[in-house]
């Protein structure tokens, strides 16, 4: 039998967050497997770390492998630095090395700073077909997968968006479409990503990473952020974002909530 962590990453006060499978036994498993695994556990995503030095950290969600994802890779920090105590202060994911680092209970991770963002001119239309509200300031962030990023007009109404989630399917942003709406340092957001196999996603460290592209996009080079998420499906969760014109950095407290068997 094989054994596999499941964590809360981004919590909120102790509640909510975003479920992780951890597994670091990879004993016999290939892709294929930890596809399988990955679908029978149901959770948003699930890590498989392996013992090298830094660790390598495979990302998958119920419908495919991710080069990089934000709360899986706290989780894998958090067993990495926090649980497990190995001698290390980065982990390696498909888009490459991420250091991480503990300050108090909140996990960092590092990552490079996306430049790859313009102004989506098909994304009022594909809000529109969604059921997204919109203030018409859409853009597309390559994370490297595209992430749609629709600005919402108020945090109500990012609250009370009823996504269409055939019709999001159905156009280029069925696989990550993120809506927020923002007031000062503190954002209102949901993530939609029907097309990896999560609808609605609780907490989402690589959309807060695609809205800091896009701000630093927009002219503001370094900032930080509070980003809650999750209430909407029942997982108040809390992203902290801060970036720079040379990495984006994202933080949370992380939740251990056993250990079960596969």
């Amino acid at each position: 039998m094989r054994s596999y962590l499941i964590l809360r990453v981004f919590t909120r006060d102790d509640l909510g967050g975003n479920h992780l499978g951890v597994v670091t036994d990879l004993d016999g498993l290939d892709g294929a497997a930890m596809q399988q695994i990955t679908a029978g556990l149901g959770y948003s995503e699930t890590v498989f770390i392996d013992g090298a030095a830094p660790p390598r950290v495979r990302i998958f969600t119920p419908a495919a492998e991710m080069p990089f994802a934000g709360h899986p890779l706290v989780g894998a920090a958090w067993v990495v630095g926090v649980h497990e105590e190995r001698a290390t202060d980065r982990v390696v994911c498909g888009v490459g090395e991420i250091p991480f680092r503990t300050e108090g209970s909140t996990v960092w991770v590092d990552t490079p700073m996306v430049t790859d963002v313009a102004p989506a001119d098909d994304g009022g239309e594909i809000a529109a077909a969604a059921g997204l509200p919109t203030t018409g300031r859409t853009w597309w962030a390559r994370m490297p997968l595209p992430y749609l990023v629709v600005e919402a007009p108020s945090a109500a109404e990012v609250a009370s968006a009823a996504p269409d989630f055939g019709a999001l399917l159905a156009g280029p942003a069925g696989e990550a479409a993120l809506l927020y709406a923002r007031d000062g340092g503190r954002v209102k957001a949901r993530f939609f990503a029907a097309g990896l196999g999560v609808p609605e996603d609780p907490a989402t460290g690589s959309a807060a990473a695609s809205l800091a592209a896009v701000l630093a996009h927009e002219g503001e080079a370094s900032g930080h952020l509070s980003i809650s998420q999750g209430d909407e499906i029942g997982h108040p969760s809390t992203i902290e974002v801060s970036w720079s014109p040379q990495a984006c950095s994202l933080g949370g407290t992380v939740r251990l909530d056993g250990e079960r068997w596969l």
